[in-house]
Parts: C-alpha cells; sequence; structure tokens
C-alpha cells in the first residue's frame, strides 16, 4: 500500500442464492458487517431495491467505499471493494461471499493513485481549522452510521419509492406470496406483497374508507357483506362501522398476510376478534362460485395488482360468480387499479363489469393514495338495482357518519367528487 492512495478489489459473485440477491434490507446488513468485520469505520450506507429484482448500494466508510450492484434473476452481484490505509478488505470480501452463498467467483485487484506518477500538493489546513473551531464543535462520526435504505414499487416505466429504517419485522415466503412488513420513515410501518406496497400506517384511511363508506351509505340498511381479500383487515374495519351491518364474511387465500398485519399492524388490523365477522382462510375466487345465490347486499373485492394469487380477481367468471351472489339491489366493489399506472387492468377489468352489470351501472371512483405509485388510484363498481351511488340525497346522513366515526378522508363532497371522471378515463374506458 505504500506505493499507491487506494486499493481496488473488483468482484463477481455469481450462483448466489437469488433470495438472498432481492432483499435490500439484508444485503444492506451484510454490507456493513463486511465493513466493519474488516476494520473500517462506517459512515452512511445508501440502499435502493428495484420492484421486482435488483439491488444497488453503498456503504461510505472513511476508508472509501464498498458498492453492489445484484442480479436476483442471474443470481449475480457486482461488487466494489475500495479502501486506503491499512484496512484488508479481503475479509470483506470474505463474508460477502459466504452471506451471498456464492457458489463461484471472480476477483481483480488493483492498486489505484500510484504514487510514483503523482505529485504532492502542499496547502496550509491550519486556517479551516481554525476556523472550523471558532464556528463550533467540529463535526464528528455519529457512533451510530447513517442509513438510507429505499424500498421501490414500479413498472417498466415509472416507480415509487420509500426510504425505510432498514428494519424487517416480518418476511415470511407463503404459498402464494412473500409477505413482509417494514418500516417507512414518512407513512411508519407498512405491508409489501412481493415487492408492491399494500397500506401503511400513515395513508391508509385513504384507501379503507373509500373502498366501504361510498358503497354502505348507498345501501342504507345493508346487512350480509362479503370481503374477499383485505388480509391486513382495514376493510373490515370500516364495514363495521356501520350498525345496518349484522354479519361480515371475510375470504382471504394467505393466511400469512393476516398473521403478519395482526402482529404489527394492530391499528389497521382491529376488527379480527368482532362476533360479527367470519373469517375464512380460503380461496375467494372458489368461495365466489359456490356462494349462495341473491346471499349479500354488498361483496368487497380488496385484491392486489392481478398477479400471483390475485390474478383470478379480474376475470369475466368471478365477476359473474359475485353478480349472482348480490341481491336484486346489491353493490361490488373492487379494487380497481389505477388509470395512470395498470391502465390495461383497468380498463379491462371496467369492460367486464359494463358487460356484466351495464354501462351505467359500472361507475369508476377515483380517489387518492400517496403510496401507490403515481397517487391516483380507484375502485370500480357494479350496481345489481336501482341504489346507484351517484344519485344519493343522504348527504346529511354521509356527513353526520363521517363526524361521529372520525373519519378522516370520506365524506359527502368526496363521495360524489369520486365518481367526477376526467375526460382521459372515460376515453379509457370507451
Amino acid at each position: 500500500m505504500s506505493h499507491a492512495l487506494g486499493n481496488h478489489i473488483l468482484v463477481e459473485f455469481m450462483n448466489c442464492e437469488p433470495k438472498l440477491m432481492n432483499d435490500v434490507a439484508g444485503i444492506e446488513r451484510d454490507m456493513v458487517a463486511a465493513a466493519r468485520a474488516a476494520g473500517a469505520t462506517v459512515i452512511n450506507s445508501t440502499f435502493h431495491h428495484f420492484s421486482p429484482y435488483g439491488v444497488s448500494g453503498v456503504v461510505v466508510i472513511e476508508e472509501s467505499h464498498l458498492a453492489i450492484h445484484t442480479w436476483p434473476e442471474y443470481g449475480y452481484a457486482a461488487v466494489d471493494l475500495f479502501t486506503c490505509g491499512e484496512m484488508d478488505a479481503w475479509i470483506s470480501f470474505d463474508m460477502l461471499k459466504d452471506a451471498f452463498k456464492s457458489k463461484s467467483y471472480s476477483a481483480i485487484e488493483m492498486k489505484r493513485g500510484s504514487v510514483n506518477l503523482l505529485t504532492r500538493n502542499d496547502f496550509d489546513m491550519t486556517s479551516s481549522r481554525q476556523k472550523a473551531q471558532e464556528e463550533g464543535t467540529p463535526w464528528k462520526n455519529p457512533d451510530f452510521y447513517t442509513r438510507n435504505v429505499w424500498f421501490t414499487d414500479k413498472d417498466e416505466n415509472q416507480a415509487l419509492s420509500l426510504r425505510f429504517t432498514g428494519e424487517v419485522f416480518f418476511d415470511v415466503q407463503s404459498p402464494f406470496q412473500r409477505v413482509r412488513i417494514l418500516e417507512s420513515y414518512k407513512y411508519g410501518k407498512m405491508l409489501a406483497l412481493d415487492d408492491m406496497v399494500m397500506t401503511t400506517i400513515d395513508d391508509e384511511f385513504h384507501y379503507h374508507e373509500m373502498i366501504s363508506h361510498p358503497a354502505l351509505l348507498t345501501l342504507g340498511n345493508a346487512k350480509n357483506v362479503l370481503v374477499i381479500g383485505g388480509g391486513d383487515g382495514g376493510t373490515i374495519r370500516e364495514i363495521l362501522r356501520h350498525n345496518s351491518v349484522e354479519k361480515v364474511t371475510m375470504v382471504e387465500i394467505d393466511g400469512e398476510v393476516i398473521k403478519a398485519c395482526k402482529e404489527h399492524l394492530p391499528q389497521i388490523a382491529a376488527e379480527f376478534d368482532n362476533p360479527k365477522l367470519e373469517l375464512i382462510v380460503d380461496d375467494g375466487i372458489a368461495f365466489a362460485k359456490n356462494a349462495q345465490a341473491g346471499a349479500y347486499d354488498l361483496i368487497i373485492v380488496d385484491g392486489s395488482d392481478p398477479v400471483g394469487p390475485a390474478e383470478g380477481l379480474f376475470s369475466t367468471e368471478f365477476y359473474q360468480n359475485c353478480y349472482n351472489a348480490l341481491k336484486p339491489n346489491g353493490i361490488l366493489v373492487a379494487q380497481g387499479e389505477s388509470p395512470k399506472f395498470n391502465d390495461k387492468s383497468f380498463a379491462e377489468l371496467n369492460k367486464t363489469l359494463q358487460e356484466i352489470f351495464g354501462v351505467e351501472n359500472a361507475p369508476i371512483s377515483l380517489f387518492f393514495v400517496p403510496t401507490y405509485p403515481t397517487g391516483m388510484w380507484c375502485f370500480q363498481y357494479g350496481i345489481k338495482g336501482d341504489k346507484h351511488p351517484k344519485k344519493v340525497t343522504n348527504q346529511t346522513e354521509m356527513d353526520d357518519f363521517a363526524i361521529n366515526n372520525g373519519l378522516r378522508y370520506y365524506n359527502s363532497e368526496v363521495h360524489s367528487g369520486s365518481f367526477a371522471t376526467p375526460n382521459f378515463v372515460k376515453d379509457l374506458v370507451k
């Protein structure tokens, strides 16, 4: 090292465990640990997860940096270990090789900044040090380094990123999807399914109030409600605010979602013990197919995006079964995607509902959720009878209900305004 300013090890880790290569929190943890094991002083870390897969990040150390980018689909990681001083970066290399379960690798060591090719500039730092002392206590590295870890929900053209603490409170690969509870700095703890943001503590009320109250206050006296999906519990929490409701049947395919939310999002999963609730952990698509005809006043389809276990929630057969299970004046409400993010799925779902319920009986309710890509989202309706949410006249009842229940998003003006359709949305669903 006496003849060079720095030492650079360029590493390729191959045949790694793909799941490990897609875990931004785990990679950040292992990179920091590898730096410390080699005797480095960690200044900060910045890591970013790309949905559906891939992680980039850097650990800044007093001795320079450790950087990584992963391709989980290939089980591959490209790693830079750049150090100066007496730090032995091969210790970091050994730790990362084991942490990533790499079965093969390549490494090239290079000396950077050859001293015999450089001329040292002499300059006086005394005045700078004096100035710093005069202005106050000089900066010192904090005992705990700064973490900057990012979770990203995206498609091929756009993304939403949330900075989170790096802590993972729940991480289970169920038979259906990967279920995680993370904590963002801005929105608090959040549920992520297969690297998609489902709900957060800070903005969940946008979604859960709007999926439930417009339909229930349109119906006025709903007694029997079916919820398909909704494993976080927020939808049933809002439904059970209505005294007319005598029974809620909730069918959620993934019990791990329920478990995670009951343990870590109790503010949302607050009504799982309500005696009016019948909780069934099973396939909601099959349940709708076998449901009794004309049984429900309201059916709410609280599913995720049309991938994995939720893919069948966007089929014509499923919604025809829901139509059959509704009472003559029943209403269907479905998580309807975003006209700016999942525009194809959005339009296809509305076409399906128009074909089953009729063009005028398939309205769209737009609302806003900060942690969903683009911020604009919707619920799509199927109106079986003549109780239409665009034709309500009980605004006073709506506002009284909102005030008495401490609602933070829904009121009569929001109810009416949400069904106002922008021209670009009208064009999508023509």
